[in-house]
């Protein structure tokens, strides 16, 4: 049996942690105070992020998830509007097949009910096996899914049922996923490497908007079978990729596997393994774990009782999720090819490539603002430009699209509200797309980590299901004034950032609960200065 110090400081002095090993336990059985030295030392030596290549690679990986998610969005959309795909599960009216609007309704919408049940269940997985191995277990459901949905002949609740499951898979990888890069990667890049999983998503459904668009040409089930069919392959490069990726070290750690939890924290940061900075990662880790098994276990009403302020922070990721879904970013993904054919366009498919590619591109620029310019600046500015753009598109749509009549819609107010829909996507997706995940995965304590998030994601879920599902009915009441609803709902998101959200870039998942303790109801937008302050900004 052999021990190994880990130094860490605290106030003005520093811990030193004894690690006792052994072939079957690895635990931290003795602390005691020694003289602070030179604490800078003891920090995660910050590296040219050239050197983190690897490490930026095996997070992706992990982001692929959301290219699941995407691809799905992507998909759907197009399936909707194929003509095997309404044969098979539309309906006849004497003269030709379609699929009535709670029908659409309920084939868009209900995956986002798997996806919600999913967060909430599945997603408990990542505490008992650990985050690699739950990521792995779900993407085999996802494949049940998908197996169901390609079997489908021509019922069209079979089709159904097979979303449902799929999404339940979904669901859990988007609690997984975020959470996974944002325990592992090293916290100067946290930001951007959690920002790749909605890259991911967006990849997605570009890519998912291009095949469909080269399906689209076939006459038999090729139309959708297809795209679906390439399902397998996304779930099976993640489950090898997942192979390769250290497990987190929070995780490691909180099941006393200590010395695969200082491996995985000197592989992410580029150290050797015997580096004091290693050690001091570990001291803050093990103190955060201490804490909270001090606490005792995690019920779901702590989620309301909880300190420090467990519940406001619960909130805070509830209203972010709600919102990124209320700024109305699915009522494009979704229903993009419908309403460019309302608009006027001979090939709506072609249009909705355009929008897969600009919300692709825009993202990359997501990734640098993150860190860049921090999360509250990111999401407010954002906010701002959604907003005006969103005014733009329901008015020309309320005032000019329809001047001559729905039979001879207006080119020039419909080329307009193209490009300012291409706007939206471009602020939406460099800035509340990734910055609601990165925030989100960054607010709540280990103990509670996997229950926030998946209530948080679940919100999301919820909305994206509502939208989705009464989007056709909505639209056909009151056509492209449905807009001025997600403008409300942009502009009071602009508001609860600005006197909510703090501003948590630059600081360590364990120094993010000091941020909340100290944290005035109301008053983000104050203590937001404070860091700043003391060098975080």
């Amino acid at each position: 049996m052999s021990s190994t110090d880990i130094q860490g400081d605290q106030g003005d002095s520093e811990k030193i942690y004894a690690i006792e090993s052994s072939p079957s336990n690895e635990q931290i059985i003795d602390i005691h105070e020694a003289p602070a030295d030179n604490k800078s030392e003891l920090d995660i030596p910050v590296k040219p992020k050239g050197s983190y290549i690897l490490v930026s690679a095996l997070c992706l990986l992990v982001a692929f998830g959301g290219f699941v998610f995407g691809w799905d969005t992507g998909t759907i959309s197009g399936f909707v509007n194929m003509s095997d795909f309404t044969r098979r599960f539309g309906q006849f009216n004497g003269e030709t097949y379609y699929l009535s609007k709670v029908r659409v309704g309920l084939i868009v919408s209900i995956f986002n009910i798997g996806c919600a049940i999913g967060g909430v269940t599945l997603g408990k997985l990542g505490d008992i096996w650990g985050r690699k191995k739950a990521l792995m277990f779900v993407m085999v459901i996802y494949m049940v899914g998908i197996l169901i949905q390609i079997a489908s002949i021509d019922k069209w609740y079979q089709y159904f049922i097979g979303r449902i499951i799929a999404g339940l898979a979904v669901g859990a990888v988007s609690v997984l996923s975020p959470m996974f890069i944002g325990e592992t990667s090293p916290k100067h890049i946290r930001g951007s490497l959690v920002s790749c999983y909605q890259l991911m998503i967006t990849a997605g459904i570009f890519l998912g908007y291009c095949t469909t668009y080269g399906t689209k040409t076939y006459t038999d089930s090729t139309q959708w079978r297809a795209p679906l069919g390439l399902c397998f392959a996304w779930a099976i490069l993640m489950i090898v990729g997942m192979t390769f990726m250290p497990e987190s070290p929070r995780f490691l750690v909180e099941v006393n596997r200590v010395d695969e939890a200082m491996k995985s924290i000197a592989r992410v940061n580029k150290v050797s393994i015997d580096d004091p900075s290693v050690y001091n990662e570990m001291r803050l880790i093990s103190d955060g774990i201490e804490k909270e098994k001090e606490a005792g276990s995690v019920s779901w009403g702590e989620l309301f009782t909880g300190k420090p302020k467990i519940f406001y922070r619960l909130l805070i990721g509830i209203f972010m999720q709600s919102l990124q879904q209320l700024t109305g970013n699915n009522y494009f993904f979704y229903y993009g090819t419908t309403i460019f054919k309302a608009v006027g366009l001979d090939d709506s498919f072609q249009t909705s490539i355009i929008l897969g590619v600009v919300n692709f591109a825009s993202t990359f620029l997501g990734i640098y603002t993150m860190d860049r310019f921090g999360r509250r600046r990111t999401l407010l500015g954002g906010a701002g430009a959604m907003v005006v753009c969103l005014v733009i598109f329901s008015s020309v749509g309320v005032k000019s699209l329809y001047e001559n009549g729905k039979d001879d819609p207006s080119k020039p107010a419909g080329n307009a509200m193209i490009v300012f829909t291409c706007l939206f996507i471009f602020f939406f997706a460099c800035t509340w797309a990734p910055g609601v995940f990165v925030v989100v995965s960054e607010t709540y304590p280990l103990r509670i980590r996997s229950k926030g998030m998946a209530i948080a994601q679940g919100s999301n879920w919820l909305w994206g299901f509502l939208i989705a599902f009464f989007t056709p009915f909505i639209s056909g009441a009151i056509d492209f004034a449905y807009g001025y609803v997600f403008m409300g709902c942009t502009l009071f998101a602009f508001f609860f950032v600005y006197f909510f959200v703090p501003e948590t870039k630059g600081l360590s998942l364990e120094d993010v609960d000091e941020v909340y303790e100290n944290l005035t109801f109301g008053r983000a937008y104050a203590y937001s200065h404070t860091i700043k302050d003391k060098g975080a900004l």
